[in-house]
């Protein structure tokens, strides 16, 4: 193997394990904390190493107020919603199914570009839907019946994955002018998190929050490796193949049940294995069809 494909190879396989371990990892913190108790200090602790490294040792431009009005949109799309939903949904269910609805976004994407642009949704495109929505069902069956899940934290979800897919497409198709990826993913995270501020704030009830070791592992895990160290990951594999950067995505659902199983004791059945290949199916046919 050349040294560029092995190079890609390791950076597919640690992007999916760190990216499907922020489930875990935010289980992890919520015994310790309220969601918003572990989100927010996640995303300055995330937004100022960017930022810093971009602004004080890059030298990279400060956004103008245009681009700062779409990064506050991106920011909002893709942090405020999509992760303050994510982290509250993680109350009420697994890790496990946590990392199966986060594989599930190149359908979404598929299916909000066919709503938004107007365009006839593709008989694949409807398939991969059943095959995904199939998969989440039959996974998530056990774990409604042993309480590792419930159908609000299943719904909580899946809004939050529908602002996810939103963002992405919202990123895609907004003019940057040439700004440095740290420089968005920084301010888009900082403006995410101070869009939570009020929530936070609102919320917070200092019985219910220790800040103990626990705790600050799971921000510092989420804001570090998850949140800086994964996204560059993405971006290095989007950068050299698209299409095959996708595929990576396929192996978040098996990774980040393997996680929750190890860390979180949570259990892998039949059901799980049945319901991670429906998943998988059809977010292989969403990407053929995107290769076609």
């Amino acid at each position: 193997m050349k040294a560029n494909g092995f190079t890609s190879v390791a950076a597919g396989l640690l992007f999916a394990i760190l990216w499907s371990s922020a489930s875990a990892a935010t289980k992890i913190g919520l015994a310790s904390a309220q969601p918003f108790v572990i989100a927010v200090p996640r995303f300055f602790i995330a937004a100022l190493v960017m930022l810093l490294i971009a602004h004080a040792i890059l030298k990279k431009p400060v956004p103008s107020i245009a681009e700062l009005r779409k990064l506050a949109v991106y920011g909002l799309l893709n942090v405020t919603i999509y992760l303050g939903l994510y982290v509250i949904a993680m109350q009420h269910v697994s890790a496990g199914l946590g990392s199966l609805f986060v594989g599930t976004n190149p359908v979404m994407i598929s299916i909000i570009t066919a709503v938004w642009l107007k365009q006839p949704v593709t008989f694949k495109t409807i398939g991969s839907l059943f095959l995904c929505s199939a998969g989440i069902v039959i996974a998530a069956y056990p774990l409604l019946q042993e309480s590792y899940a419930t159908p609000a934290g299943l719904l909580i979800l899946l809004i939050s994955m529908i602002s996810y897919s939103a963002g992405a497409l919202y990123f895609s198709r907004s003019t940057w002018n040439h700004l440095h990826i740290l420089t968005i993913n920084g301010w888009q995270t900082l403006l995410g998190g101070i869009f939570l501020l009020p929530f936070l704030f609102t919320s917070y009830d200092q019985s219910e929050n220790v800040f103990d070791l626990r705790w600050l592992g799971s921000v510092l895990w989420l804001a570090v490796p998850v949140s800086i160290f994964a996204v560059q990951l993405w971006l290095y594999l989007l950068r050299a193949n698209p299409v095959k950067a996708s595929f990576w995505l396929f192996l978040c659902p098996i990774s980040g049940f393997c996680i929750a199983a190890v860390l979180m004791g949570e259990p892998v059945t039949t059901y799980t294995i049945i319901g991670v290949v429906f998943v998988i199916a059809g977010l292989y046919m969403v990407q053929r069809q995107s290769k076609a």
